[in-house]
């Protein structure tokens, strides 16, 4: 029976790591920044309708996690406070501060709630890159949500006096924090992703035809839009937004966003200074519309191209475990009409060795050493077979040495011929787990037999470590290797960590790779002892 784990929260968690402050001085004099560049699209009431720090918050809470949350909204009250210190006059210094406070709150709130329904993809919609669309058009959302009771019960507290000006005052600030977090987050989480050498993207440049195809549907729905408001219609959104909807259906995010830079150059340098706040509000909403729409569309599309990736990569490993399974049938039954002869060869040559046991010649040297090696022949013969052979079965107690015994049998020849110098580390035998010994044997050869790879052919000599430790509550094996100088790509699809992390996983387990600072890169697989089941 696996135990049931306790979750307990540590508030500790909510406090900035040492790697964190620097970023914060960083979102402050962002922050304030854009605070100040927000002020040219302000008017009537408290919020701007166009909000760019907005975006930079995102982009923060989405790099970082939701942890920093409450940091980040001490950040906020500090340079809102310094920046505008008549925001604490007029009102309770309370109720300013939760005014400034709340939006990151709901932004993190939304933010950790995407993120763990993501980690359980539970939805197709939760394909990445769809939480993050998701995360930066539900959090303004959220945002501007949660100060619908303060509007309501105090609206006076935001400039407003009458519920029509409510209504205006909340649009908004959620019109202006959705144009702030999709033009803002979006290029500053790239730019992030590829400075610090995590993107994983790859963005292939854009054929001619595809080139001039988003240019002549842009153009011809910014011409529309043009034609209609000229006719004397106002600002229409829907021959724009078509446009952009087509284009990041048909070639995703980036394309999607750099139409909407496009169109949103020209919607707000003549909204930004003087001008009605209705009449402001009216072209904001149909940008917004139209931003909304074109993100979520190119997001959607690179969603669909990533699902479609995976279930290629998932045929790919169907056809792989197919001829992985044919392999191991033929081994089985080589190794099958081997056994036999070698076990008969085995008992004549210790036969061989005991008869010659007393001459102390030549003779009886190279008799003992045809009995060593045809027994060690015959235990490697015998230790294939069981690995060879089903794994089928209820788990049973392991020891954890007779499983690192088995690895160390099958992967040393394996490091050797790679010229890798293998180093295992005694292992207690009071350590035991529950386990299929051939799975669990095969998970910790996929990560010995990555690391040998990762080593192999380096200028410096290969060398990893396999070693066992254990607390009172689980044990991990862990797989080291030196990060080569310079990696030399390999053939092969990667499958060896994912069929590891499976076979962990359905252990109870747990199976993470770190780079630590000491050069060497850890894979840690974690399994609980025996006596905590």
């Amino acid at each position: 029976m696996v135990p049931v784990a306790v979750v307990r929260f540590d508030p500790r968690v909510l406090l900035p790591r040492r790697q964190d402050w620097l970023v914060l001085a960083l979102y402050a004099v962002g922050f304030a920044a854009m605070h100040r560049l927000a002020a040219y699209w302000g008017g009537s009431g408290f919020y701007s309708l166009w909000f760019p720090a907005a975006g930079l918050r995102l982009a923060l809470l989405w790099r970082r996690g939701a942890r920093l949350t409450p940091a980040i909204a001490l950040v906020e009250i500090a340079v809102d406070v310094t920046l505008t210190p008549a925001v604490l006059a007029g009102m309770p210094w309370t109720v300013a501060i939760w005014g400034i406070a709340r939006p990151v709150l709901a932004y993190g709130a939304t933010i950790a709630a995407i993120g763990w329904l993501a980690e359980r993809r539970g939805a197709a919609l939760l394909t990445a890159p769809m939480p993050l669309g998701l995360a930066v058009v539900l959090a303004p959302l959220a945002a501007a949500l949660s100060a619908v009771p303060q509007a309501l019960t105090s609206p006076e507290l935001t400039g407003v006096s009458n519920p029509r000006e409510v209504v205006v005052s909340l649009a908004a600030f959620a019109v202006g924090d959705l144009l702030g977090t999709l033009f803002i987050a979006p290029p500053l989480l790239w730019i992030a992703d590829a400075v610090s050498g995590r993107a994983h993207w790859r963005w292939p440049l854009p054929s001619l035809l595809a080139g001039l195809e988003t240019a002549g549907v842009l153009v011809l729905g910014l011409g529309l839009a043009e034609l209609l408001d000229r006719a004397g219609l106002g600002m229409q959104p829907a021959p724009v937004l078509v446009a952009v909807a087509w284009i990041g259906l048909r070639f995703g995010r980036a394309a999607a966003w750099g139409a909407l830079l496009v169109v949103v150059l020209r919607v707000l340098p003549d909204t930004a200074g003087a001008m009605d706040t209705p009449e402001r509000l009216q072209r904001h909403l149909a940008l917004a519309t139209i931003v909304v729409t074109g993100y979520l569309a190119g997001s959607f599309a690179d969603a669909q191209a990533t699902a479609r990736a995976m279930l290629e990569r998932r045929d790919r490993l169907l056809f792989q475990a197919e001829r992985l399974k044919t392999l191991r049938a033929m081994s089985v039954a080589v190794i099958h009409e081997v056994s036999q002869p070698l076990s008969t060869l085995a008992i004549e040559a210790r036969h061989l060795h005991q008869l010659t046991a007393g001459r102390g010649d030549e003779i009886a040297d190279g008799a003992a050493l045809i009995d060593r090696k045809a027994e060690h022949l015959a235990t490697l013969i015998r230790r294939l077979r069981r690995f060879g052979g089903h794994a089928e079965g209820a788990p049973q107690p392991l020891a954890l040495t007779a499983l690192i015994d088995m690895v160390a049998t099958l992967a040393e020849p394996e490091a050797r011929e790679a010229g890798v110098a293998m180093t295992i580390v005694p292992v207690d035998p009071g350590w035991q787990v529950m386990a299929q010994e051939v799975e669990l044997a095969q998970a910790v050869m996929n990560l010995v037999r990555n690391a040998v790879q990762a080593v192999q052919g380096d200028a410096a000599p290969g060398r990893i470590l396999l070693d066992v430790t254990a607390d009172e509550t689980q044990v991990v094996i862990h797989v080291a290797n030196r990060v080569p100088a310079r990696p030399v790509a390999r053939d092969g699809m990667g499958i060896g960590t994912h069929v590891a992390r499976a076979i962990v996983e359905a252990h109870g387990g747990t199976l993470t790779r770190i780079r630590g600072e000491d050069g060497m890169v850890h894979a840690a697989l974690s399994l609980p002892l025996i006596e905590s089941r």
